[in-house]
């Protein structure tokens, strides 16, 4: 309902304007910075508002941005880096739709980082966003805390190829340590479908059909997440800005679209499964039922000769002679033994028991 009443507050804006849609995660906007090559590095946390943050020649820059509601932190960043203001606004919808665009001589990359929450239940997700340009780049997220600390860390230890290349490089890495997740995600709903599987064929009725909804849910989710950033790896490398991604990188956002293909394919897969648990589901509702149906099926059967024989001997009829015998009431009691149990002797027979 809030993000409803959030994305109404555009309605009639012009494009181009700032305005954060989505939740506040943070109190106020943290940002780090690094700035390396290959010989060195240097770390530090920037105040945007107060301190002078602008590209440095001859040196990679990475700006990480942690809290999206400070709508002048975010400007002060957009004026420091000509940043477009359409990058701007899409970076602060954080509704948005994974996608690339390029302006000039910068990219914009966002798409979704997923994750399970604390009480591992449910997905949550989260939008990041990057500008590229020819030797910066700037991450933008909404909350403090993500996977990009073995990154950071390469970058410090100068370990990999990340000091040695441009930002677009870095990009990358930071891209794949989102898609990499997505299988962490993808495993942990595979182990909630093993035990919802179990628990169907062991009948255990708690709450199965919640459970079955809550990871389809998950799997739209993470469907809708994946696909785009399909569609924007595929872009980018269709892209004619050699200047921001260089040629001989593209083959690692070749490897990162394979991912994605993977990805999509697991989710397809774990849909289909999913279906299958839920029709398995049904069929075991249906098969209870149905045992249910032929045990009361039976129980009527057996009574409907002896409801007869009580109905015909319940009559006000004044000569019935049987009713004078003394061996009446023991006979008719054996009677309705007799074809209770060949009754029971049949059904059994015929496997019906």
């Amino acid at each position: 309902m809030s993000s409803t009443i959030h994305v109404s507050r555009k309605a009639g804006t012009a494009p181009g304007s700032l305005i954060h849609i989505g939740s506040r995660h943070s109190k106020k906007v943290n940002s780090t910075q690094f700035v390396y090559d290959e010989v060195s590095f240097t770390e530090k946390s920037v105040d945007i508002k107060n301190d002078i943050i602008e590209p440095i020649i001859n040196k990679n820059l990475w700006l990480n941005i942690d809290g999206l509601h400070d709508i002048k932190a975010i400007e002060h960043i957009g004026k420091a880096f000509n940043i477009h203001a359409l990058f701007l606004e899409d970076i602060l919808n954080t509704t948005q739709r994974p996608k690339v665009d390029v302006f000039g001589t910068s990219m914009l990359f966002t798409l979704k980082m997923l994750g399970i929450d604390s009480t591992g239940t449910s997905i949550v997700q989260e939008q990041v966003s990057f500008i590229l340009g020819e030797n910066y780049l700037i991450s933008f997220q909404e909350r403090t805390g993500d996977l990009f600390e073995p990154i950071r860390q390469r970058i410090r230890l100068s370990q990999g190829r990340v000091r040695s290349k441009n930002c677009d490089y870095l990009m990358f890495c930071l891209i794949d340590a989102i898609i990499d997740n997505y299988y962490l995600v993808i495993e942990h709903l595979s182990n909630q479908m093993e035990k919802l599987e179990e628990d169907v064929l062991k009948h255990n009725e708690d709450n199965i059909l919640n459970h079955i909804l809550e990871i389809k849910k998950a799997l739209i989710s993470l469907r809708r997440s994946v696909y785009p950033v399909r569609e924007a790896l595929l872009k980018t490398m269709k892209s004619e800005s050699d200047v921001l991604i260089n040629v001989d990188t593209l083959k690692y956002f070749r490897d990162a679209y394979d991912s994605t293909i993977h990805v999509i394919e697991s989710v397809e897969s774990q849909r289909d499964l999913l279906s299958g648990i839920k029709d398995l589901h049904s069929s075991e509702v249906s098969n209870k039922m149905n045992n249910i149906m032929k045990v009361l099926t039976i129980v009527s059967t057996i009574f409907i000769p002896i409801t007869f024989l009580a109905g015909i001997y319940g009559m006000n009829f004044e000569k019935m002679p049987e009713l004078t015998w003394r061996w009446s009431y023991p006979i008719f009691w054996l009677l309705i033994v007799a074809i209770s149990s060949s009754m029971i002797f049949f059904f059994k027979k015929k496997k019906w028991l």
